[in-house]
């Protein structure tokens, strides 16, 4: 039987920065795209492709459960059966090569033998490529399919028996080159990827919730490539709502995402994730100065643009890879590219390549503010006061430590002409110069400095948000039409952290507290966010895991901390 369609809340996630893959309560490996994220997936079971691995007790009267070891992507899937209980731990073995993935899986017997059902299926292109088994040699086969080579040591498929107290190993690897060394020793991988992960994720015990916040640190590492590019999800395609569209592909790095990620980081450090950033976006800057992309490959290349796959999709949604983001100017991202680099100047981080990048930037906003453009929610071209702001924010940061006089004076001008042509008459910020209504994204012009947050524009602007868009402790964007909230879209996790951070901004602690720990509790059991929630069935939806959800919370659990941590 193949792979079946789990809720998205039961998957967990196994990274490398290259790569992930998604596993499912049956042990199933039903994701994972090879060699890079936006290369097509050598297991595509969850869209309705072919290609998976599964390694589950043969005992179909099983339980399943799971853990991930503590600040790191090393994950444990865990049954009960009628006997016993058994786990298979799973990673992706680190340090990473671009070109190589190695996926182990290591089965852990407990006080009895146990008997595990094993099938291997991977298949290039979303399984629809041919797999030829080119040699066997004892348990490891090695096998094409496609543009990949493909090995699996420990292969056994059918039925393997580990007795009590034992492990076994399997390690797959997929390759875009030929193996030409014998398969690594996966003893010494573990080891490694344990060394990997100790190193990667930083101390997080002075935060409101250290454990989840080290989590969430790993999550975003694990989503971070070499290069410094972050992918925004693993995933593409996976629906916001059913049968109703919104099914994309965020296998690719947003400028704005990595620096709203980088700008969490540097709250609580000056660490490698901060540094990454700042590296990924200065060369994007450098290289396309105004004309600078929504988003790029990991590696700095253009993404494709979309098109359809002939497969059945995700229950209710629709398959597509690339994006129509490629062809849109989005004026918020120089802001938030210029919060970023002052982030880093702050801990003494900034490069030289990112001080050119900055005054890149400051030229960009110069240019183009008064551009129409596809804003923060890549809608249609408009001035966006949410973009506005927040190039008034970069360049009040900016202004700290360099080039302060033409900064400043450039920030007052956006700010006077938003003011004049975007503040609704009861004294929040509208959404646009003909929008009246409000938007969650304004709550960052306070949060990043655009104005202070005693402001009466700040003030409003949380009352408007709190009041017009806030519901059972989550926040939704903004009001589609005369339906209720949540009937247009689901709760925008993002929005309430934000709002947590906000309300902890104007001194409102125990209010910010209760959103940030209805937010955090959106979850499945391995701790994964998507981008939307639905309230009214407890499920998450979109493309997982939302790499900002995770930044914002890491930023909520450093800024909400200071109060309760001594």
């Amino acid at each position: 039987m193949d792979c079946i369609p789990h809720v998205l809340r039961e998957y967990a996630l196994v990274a490398d920065g290259e790569r992930g893959a998604l596993i499912d309560p049956q042990g199933c490996v039903a994701w994972m795209c090879a060699p890079s994220w936006h290369d097509d997936a050598v297991f595509g079971a969850l869209v309705g492709g072919g290609g998976y691995y599964q390694v589950v007790p043969a005992d179909p009267w099983h339980v399943w459960g799971g853990y991930y070891e503590s600040g790191t992507l090393i994950w444990h899937s865990r049954w009960s059966t009628r006997d016993t209980i058994v786990e298979c731990r799973e990673a992706l073995a680190l340090p990473a090569d671009p070109h190589r993935a190695v996926l182990l899986r290591r089965v852990l017997a407990g006080d009895r033998p146990v008997e595990m059902r094993v099938r291997c299926r991977p298949a290039a292109d979303f399984g629809r490529a041919d797999v030829d088994v080119v040699r066997r040699d004892g348990d490891v086969w090695t096998m094409r399919s496609g543009p990949l080579w493909i090995r699996w040591s420990g292969a056994v498929d059918g039925l393997v028996r580990v007795d009590a107290g034992q492990h076994y190993d399997f390690m797959l690897e997929v390759s875009d080159r030929p193996f030409d060394e014998a398969p690594p020793d996966p003893r010494l991988c573990w080891q490694e990827t344990e060394h990997g992960w100790r190193e990667a994720v930083p101390d997080c015990s002075d935060t409101l919730v250290p454990d989840d916040t080290a989590h969430a640190y790993a999550v975003l590492g694990g989503l971070t490539a070499g290069s410094g590019g972050m992918v925004a999800a693993a995933t593409t395609s996976l629906p916001e709502r059913a049968e109703l569209g919104g099914d994309y592909d965020y296998r690719y790095a947003w400028i704005r995402d990595q620096c709203y990620v980088g700008e969490a980081v540097a709250a609580h450090g000056p660490h490698r994730l901060m540094d990454d950033a700042v590296r990924f976006v200065a060369e994007r800057l450098i290289e396309d100065g105004p004309a600078l992309k929504p988003a790029y490959t990991v590696f700095g290349g253009q993404i494709p643009d979309q098109r359809g796959l002939d497969l059945p999709g995700y229950p209710g949604g629709s398959d597509r890879v690339g994006n129509r983001v490629r062809h849109q100017f989005q004026l918020d991202a120089f802001g938030e590219a210029m919060l970023l680099f002052g982030a880093a100047a702050e801990h003494d981080h900034l490069t030289a390549e990112a001080e050119r990048a900055l005054r890149i930037a400051v030229d960009a906003v110069e240019g183009e503010w008064q551009r129409t453009e596809a804003g923060v929610w890549e809608l249609d071209e408009r001035s966006w006061t949410h973009s506005n702001l927040v190039c008034v924010a970069g360049l009040r940061r900016v202004a700290r430590f360099t080039m302060a006089s033409r900064c400043s004076t450039l920030a007052d001008a956006i700010l006077a002409e938003t003011t004049r042509s975007s503040l609704h008459r009861d004294g929040y910020w509208q959404r646009s110069v003909d929008d009246e209504s409000v938007d969650a994204s304004l709550l960052l012009a306070a949060l990043r400095g655009a104005v202070p947050a005693d402001d009466p524009r700040s003030v409003a602007t949380v009352r408007a948000v709190r009041e017009g868009l806030a519901r059972d402790g989550y926040v939704y964007r903004f009001r589609h039409d005369d339906r209720d909230l949540g009937a247009a879209e689901g709760a925008f996790l993002v929005c309430g952290f934000w709002l947590a951070l906000a309300e902890h901004q104007q001194g409102e602690a125990v209010e910010a507290g209760r959103r940030f720990e209805r937010n955090r509790a959106s979850c499945g059991p391995p701790g994964l966010f998507t981008e939307e929630y639905d309230v009214r069935e407890r499920q998450l939806r979109g493309n997982l895991p939302q790499a900002f959800v995770h930044g914002m919370l890491l930023e909520c659990s450093v800024r909400l901390g200071r109060d309760w941590v001594g």
